[in-house]
């Protein structure tokens, strides 16, 4: 007879702690997106204040500045879904060549590219910024979309679910049969790399959807602004020099809230294909 497990206690509380980690700010968020700007600094953050003001935020937040924030969410959402989408394809090419193919600086190209892991995305950015600026990208929505396609660690995931996706013998069959590579590739093997496609595509999204520094640096257009780099300019309005508008804090913070519910709601419609893509190569026939 197989030993009963027994419960830790220190893994208990420390996967306790983990999760008001990760679920104390969110509740804060919620409840903060409920307030007045007055209740913010006047009532206990982590509970509601005495005015239910929600809606009149939200409402605040979609009718500001003409609007501007609505334009910020669809900026957002082209970049992310265009970068997620491309990322994700050329991904996929990359991973089941290396992983199918075998040529001439095969492993020398393969090293290089996944040595780009390493490097911060941030030490990029200026580099990006002066090759940009020389073909005249730069304040367009191409120099914070052309530098998302390019996802290494994409790369990598998707190399290591090809080799342990695609079969020997199915290759060959198909080939066996006349089929082209390419062929071989649309219509025999994309099925089955489909859940690390997905993989790859939501890890891009959220990156693309959060990122900051990038957009900072290329767009000085608010027309352009994703949610991220429109916020933060809000933000500074609120708190900054003597013009500042106290009441757009109310804004601030519920449009970060409306901002992650694009994010929720890409992960549930695709969470099936994100846990099978996580666990490829977990079992071994």
């Amino acid at each position: 007879m197989s030993r009963p497990r027994r419960k830790s206690n220190l893994l208990t509380l420390s996967m306790l702690a983990l999760l008001a980690y990760f679920v104390f700010p969110l509740f804060w968020l919620v409840v903060a997106a409920t307030k007045t700007t007055g209740d913010l600094f006047s009532t206990f953050g982590l509970w509601f204040g005495r005015d239910f003001a929600f809606f009149d935020n939200v409402r605040a937040t979609f009718t500001h500045n003409h609007g501007e924030y609505a334009r910020w969410l669809l900026n957002s959402l082209l970049y992310a879904a265009v970068s997620s989408a491309g990322a994700a394809a050329l991904a996929t090419f990359a991973g089941y060549g290396f992983a199918r193919y075998v040529f001439r600086g095969h492993r020398a190209l393969l090293g290089s590219v996944l040595g780009t892991i390493m490097v911060p995305t941030t030490a990029l950015a200026i580099p990006t910024y002066l090759l940009f600026s020389k073909v005249g990208l730069v304040n367009t929505p191409w120099a914070v979309i052309l530098p998302s396609l390019v996802s290494p660690f994409g790369l990598f995931l998707m190399w290591v679910y090809a080799r342990d996706a695609i079969s020997d013998s199915v290759l060959e069959a198909a080939r066996i049969d006349g089929a082209g590579e390419l062929a071989i590739f649309f219509k025999v093997t994309l099925r089955s790399l489909a859940p690390g496609f997905v993989t790859v595509l939501l890890f891009t999204l959220v990156a693309t959807w959060n990122n900051y520094f990038l957009p900072l640096i290329m767009l000085n257009d608010p027309r352009y602004y994703p949610i991220t780099v429109g916020l933060s300019s809000w933000s500074a309005q609120a708190v900054g020099g003597s013009g500042a508008n106290a009441d757009l804090l109310a804004s601030v913070v519920t449009g970060s809230l409306l901002s992650i519910i694009p994010l929720i709601a890409a992960f549930v419609l695709l969470q099936r294909f994100w846990q099978s893509g996580l666990s490829a190569g977990a079992v071994k026939e």
